[in-house]
């Protein structure tokens, strides 16, 4: 079911004083960048998972989670292999579930998210990733 730790995400308004933390203090790069509605994500390779840098740049759902959490850890992401199984599981087991159905996240992965009042306040998301990229 659960395969590995994806990536950990981290949320900050623009700046990307994450990222630039992470390459300072670890030697971390920037694999890749991608822009999204409100956001850019950038992901940083750590041996088999991925620390991902959420910078907002606009309204969206980023920047609405900063203005609620604050900045700081923004979600969990858990690698699986078949992402409607695992939802059918999770909604068969009461789980709160945000995306009932995958939809296409970074990377092009299929990708769902669990509200976090289902895991201890922490915003949980799958992902399927393709057999080209691990990303």
């Amino acid at each position: 079911m659960l395969k590995r730790i994806h990536h950990v995400a981290f949320a900050e308004e623009s700046g990307a004083a994450v990222v630039r933390r992470l390459q300072e203090v670890f030697g971390l790069e920037v694999e890749s960048e991608e822009a999204a509605p409100g956001f850019v994500e950038r992901m940083l390779p750590v041996g088999d998972c991925w620390l991902q840098a959420l910078e907002a740049t606009d309204d969206g759902v980023v920047r609405r989670s900063i203005a609620t959490r604050g900045p700081g850890l923004h979600h969990v992401a858990f690698e699986v292999e078949d992402l409607p199984a695992v939802l059918d599981r999770m909604a068969r087991h009461g789980v709160e579930l945000i995306d009932r159905e995958p939809r296409i996240g970074g990377g092009g992965h299929r990708i769902a998210f669990a509200h976090p009042r289902s895991f201890g306040g922490v915003l949980v998301e799958l992902v399927e990733t393709s057999s080209e990229t691990d990303r």
